[in-house]
C-alpha cells in the first residue's frame, strides 16, 4: 500500500497581531484551507511579563497537493511571513 507523503509547513510570523488577523492576514487563509490542515501547532515566547510579537506555526497538511501548494503560496505572499516546507515520503 502506497501512503501519501507527510507534508509539514513551518510558518514564521513577525508582528503576530498585525499579520495574523484581518483581511489578507494569516488567519483568514488558514480558515479558507482548514480542510487541508490536519494538525496546527502555534508557538511563541510568553511569560509573566512578556509576550513575543513573533510566532511560529507548524502545519501538517493532507489532501489535494494543488490546494496545499496554494495555501503555501498565499501564506508566503503575506508581508512579515516566511514559509518553509518539509516533505517526508514512505520509501
Amino acid at each position: 500500500m502506497i501512503q501519501d507523503p507527510h507534508t509539514i509547513l513551518g510558518v514564521h510570523v513577525t508582528d503576530r497581531v498585525k499579520h495574523v488577523v484581518g483581511g489578507g492576514g494569516v488567519q483568514p487563509i488558514l480558515t479558507e484551507y482548514g480542510c487541508y490542515i490536519k494538525t496546527r501547532l502555534g508557538l511563541h515566547e510568553a511569560g509573566k511579563d512578556f509576550c513575543s510579537p513573533n510566532g511560529l506555526l507548524i502545519l501538517e497538511l493532507v489532501g489535494d497537493a494543488k490546494k496545499c501548494g496554494e495555501l503555501e503560496q498565499k501564506l508566503s505572499a503575506i508581508e512579515g511571513v516566511s514559509v518553509q516546507k518539509m516533505v517526508f515520503t514512505h520509501d
